[in-house]
């Protein structure tokens, strides 16, 4: 029985094969499917309307511009790229947010903030064009790509409040934007470039989940709305162009970093025929003024309550590094007591328009925004009126000795000489924390240092573990007389987190007189810190005025 059943086993195996192949031959090659219909091939002019939107938003800027360039290689590095990018994002966010997070625990009841996960997911950005700017200086390289990322990050953020633990996740992050890169200056040591300065174009798009406590919060009527206008507005308020953002490559060391050249001095005087945003037909109005490419605080005037022809002839001065490329932002608003405050609108004004020493009066028109294509910028906003003069430090003043745009000299607005008026003995206090050595804790050894000046504090960052630091950052301290009188206290600190606590301890201070630095106009020197067994700190002022 045995060898029989093998028999028939190999006769069935041997006709089966054949049959089994012959009909599936009939069944899936020969017989072709009656129900494919061939696709309908139609020119783009033959689509309406409805169809080409829906089509336009997905086609590359390098379909619908000639401007711009097809970046598969940029894409392609981009996604080798990105395991590596993504590691090396997401430590500069942790160490950004750390010093943030660190001032808030202790307050409110808050005993920790910490980021639980932080990834930005395996879904790199792509590149849907680049576009090459034409400029006039020989210096720099300016790029603007348009960019969308759908990414899959995994970033959840773990507060810990008395014995709660509160989580909040961001997912399914989209963004669309078009910023400008400008590579700055260009320099004889590699990457060829000091620092990258970015700004963006136009307000981007920005998409995503947020989920509190593993709900979605976005789910709650009317809070979706209100966090994607408020995002946008806030982007837009601090890197919406002539607004940058600027990051140094190279070490201080290498890179021709540039230095204040000079104090620009502002009179904000009056405002006419203003916008009415209040019920009575009035509005409260401010200005706040601040010159592009710094990170300094705005200035601010006083609020006029219940007008809209305000006088305020108020003085201001700012700080100059590039008077070339500086543009003065000057944002009027409406102040309300509750909510955010109303923009009444804005205009700039570039400081190569200007003649060193000499006063210079505007009358602007106000606008929504700095895109000449908008078309709200047609509706009548009002009239502001300001009056400005570039004074260069005394030092750089042969580099400014004319206009600092000479085709600009037949432009429009007053201008008469600063001779008659009296010098307000203002000058600029440059403080250069360069390093310390042999700082020893009781506890830890993570040091930074404060500077204590007339009622401001300053930091440097804080280097873990070691005792000869090397910070090479530089504060600025604007004064309205010489501080023959002053001195100014700086102090090694050093901190250490456990526990979801602070821990701090002082590794000595130094009180510097500066009488000397305005007679000498700078000092670079080591002292020795107090309470200190052998500390010392290596620092730099320079006294600057016009």
């Amino acid at each position: 029985m045995g060898f029989v059943s093998a028999l028939l086993g190999i006769i069935g195996f041997g006709v089966g094969i054949p049959f089994g192949l012959v009909l599936g031959y009939f069944i899936f090659i020969h017989n072709e499917p009656q129900d494919v219909k061939v696709p309908i091939i139609r020119p783009l002019h033959d689509l309406d309307s409805d169809s080409l939107l829906d089509l336009l938003d997905e086609m590359p800027l390098w379909v619908k511009t000639p401007d711009y360039d097809r970046a598969d290689w940029l894409n392609k590095f981009i996604f080798d790229m990105w395991p590596y990018l993504d590691k090396a994002i997401c430590g500069i966010i942790r160490s950004t947010t750390e010093p943030i997070f660190a001032e808030y625990i202790g307050k409110f009841q808050i005993k920790s903030i910490d980021f639980e996960t932080l990834s930005l997911g395996t879904l790199s950005p792509i590149v849907h064009g680049i576009k090459a700017q034409e400029t006039n200086e020989v210096n720099e390289l300016i790029l603007e790509p348009a960019i969308r990322w759908a990414g899959n990050p995994n970033i959840i953020l773990v507060l810990k409040l008395l014995s709660l633990r509160i989580t909040l996740q961001l997912t399914d992050l989209q963004i669309s934007m078009v910023p400008r890169i400008v590579l700055k200056p260009l320099v004889p040591t590699f990457p060829c470039f000091a620092s990258v300065v970015v700004s963006l174009m136009e307000k981007p798009h920005v998409d995503f989940g947020l989920k509190l406590l593993g709900g979605d919060i976005m789910a709650i009527p009317g809070l979706y709305q209100f966090i994607q206008k408020t995002i946008r507005r806030q982007v837009a308020s601090l890197y919406l162009w002539p607004q940058t953002l600027e990051m140094p490559i190279l070490d201080a060391l290498v890179a021709p970093i540039k230095k204040p050249v000079g104090l620009l001095h502002v009179k904000v005087v009056r405002a006419r025929k203003l916008l009415k945003m209040d019920i009575l037909g009035a509005s409260d109005p401010y200005v706040k003024l601040s010159l592009s490419g710094e990170r300094l605080p705005a200035k601010k005037t006083s609020i006029k309550m219940k007008t809209l022809d305000p006088e305020w002839n108020e003085d201001f001065k700012l700080i100059v590094k590039d008077p070339k490329s500086q543009v003065l932002q000057l944002h009027v608003y409406d102040w309300e007591k509750v909510g955010m405050h109303d923009k009444l609108g804005m205009q700039v004004v570039p400081l190569r328009l200007l003649t060193p020493n000499m006063t210079k009066q505007f009358t602007l028109d106000l606008l929504k925004n700095t895109n000449p294509n908008d078309p709200h910028n047609k509706k009548y906003r009002g009239k502001i009126v300001v009056e400005m003069t570039f004074n260069p430090f005394k030092e750089d003043s042969e580099r400014f000795s004319g206009l600092l745009n000479e085709h600009m000299r037949n432009d429009s607005g007053g201008e008469r000489a600063t001779e008659d008026v009296p010098s307000s003995g203002a000058g600029l206090l440059l403080v250069v924390i360069q390093g310390a050595e042999h700082v020893e804790g009781k506890h830890h050894n993570n040091p930074y240092a404060i500077i204590l000046f007339k009622g401001e504090r300053k930091n440097t960052k804080l280097i873990k573990k070691t005792r000869d630091p090397c910070w090479n950052e530089e504060f600025e301290f604007m004064l309205e007389e010489a501080p023959v009188k002053e001195k100014i206290h700086i102090e090694v600190m050093s901190k250490r987190k456990g526990f979801g606590f602070s821990f701090k301890e002082s590794l000595g201070h130094v009180d510097i007189d500066l009488i000397d630095v305005v007679h000498n106009g700078h000092i670079n020197k080591k002292y020795n810190l107090i309470r200190s067994k052998h500390g010392v700190i290596h620092v730099g002022l320079r006294w600057k005025v016009t």
